[in-house]
């Protein structure tokens, strides 16, 4: 009995040795790992450092941000194309609701509306929601070509949905109400009403921009481009009101802009009304989409010159 509890005590001993061994083993194989790891990415920050040293300056800023094989061929195999233009409708539509029942001249509740919808479809689309902003996503290369038009006809069509729901309300309700119009420009007004629409967009789209570096964050982010948004709205307000005698001249958004009757539908001849129309496009779409643009190219440049990483990882 003595030799069999010998026996089995140092069996024990035996096998603890063993798992002893095998745990070490694991431990060490384990740090290599690891160790193997911090290399490749030292490795990896060393040759990027290296590539954004040879690209120089104008080299960085110009690079490609999205993914380089999204192309019509590719993008509508993924599901997550369909919910971001799910989202863009939805947080567009949301947004048009607000200025096209209030107007544009209402910066804290623009502050709100731009905060809960940017949070709400952040994780679908990366919350877009203005044409302006997808313009300079586009220009600056953090967006394909083909999903910047997918996103510019959501934000039309979640415009649209908007305006259909007013309408809706306003013919059930019975009442004399007319759909939303924009002010028109004042004779003479039309290259100050330009700048502001276009002076509003840049501060959207810097904002923006900046606010992409706290993407981890989707609170952060949100509050750093409702803040943009509440900045250009309290700018261009204070200006149109002291300056332009209007305060209602203005929606910073080409898709809510189209949908708030800008464009002219009268005139003596068609060249007069062509001729309005395409100073409503200026003025409303294509001046805001070059402010926004611009936005971002201050941005990148700003951030280029502080060594900050402009990629977009979405």
């Amino acid at each position: 009995m003595a030799k069999s509890k010998k026996s089995s005590k140092k069996s024990s001993k035996s096998t603890s040795k063993a798992e002893k061994v095998v745990k070490d083993e694991a431990v060490k194989t384990e740090k290599v790992e690891k160790a193997e790891k911090t290399e490749k990415v030292e490795k990896v920050e060393k040759t990027e450092k290296v590539e954004k040293k040879e690209k120089g300056f104008f080299g960085k800023f110009f690079e490609k941000k999205c993914d380089p094989n999204e192309n019509i061929l590719t993008i509508f195999k993924s599901k997550k194309i369909y919910a971001a233009l799910v989202g863009e409708i939805v947080g567009t539509m949301i947004v048009a609701l607000l200025i096209l029942t209030m107007g544009a001249n209402q910066p804290v509740w623009n502050l709100f509306v731009i905060l809960v919808a940017t949070v709400a479809v952040y994780s679908f689309s990366g919350a877009n929601l203005n044409p302006v902003i997808t313009a300079g996503m586009m220009a600056t290369r953090r967006m394909s070509a083909i999903r910047g038009v997918l996103y510019l006809l959501a934000q039309m069509v979640g415009a649209w949905f908007a305006l259909l729901i007013i309408g809706a309300f306003i013919n059930a309700g019975g009442t004399e109400s007319e759909l939303p119009k924009m002010a028109e420009v004042a004779e003479g007004a039309f290259w100050i009403t330009t700048m502001l629409e276009f002076l509003g967009a840049t501060i959207i789209g810097f904002a923006f921009a900046r606010a992409l570096q706290y993407k981890r964050s989707v609170f952060t982010f949100a509050m750093v481009v409702a803040s943009g948004v509440f900045t250009a709205t309290v700018v261009c307000l204070f200006i149109s009101y002291y300056y332009m005698e209007a305060s209602g001249n203005f929606t910073l958004n080409p898709a809510i802009s189209l949908m708030s009757q800008i464009l002219p539908t009268g005139g003596e001849n068609v060249g007069e009304v062509l001729g309005k129309v395409m100073l409503a496009l200026l003025t409303y779409v294509i001046f805001p989409m070059i402010g926004g643009i611009i936005g971002f190219y201050v941005a990148d440049a700003a951030a280029t010159l502080n060594d900050e990483d402009v990629k977009l990882v979405k």
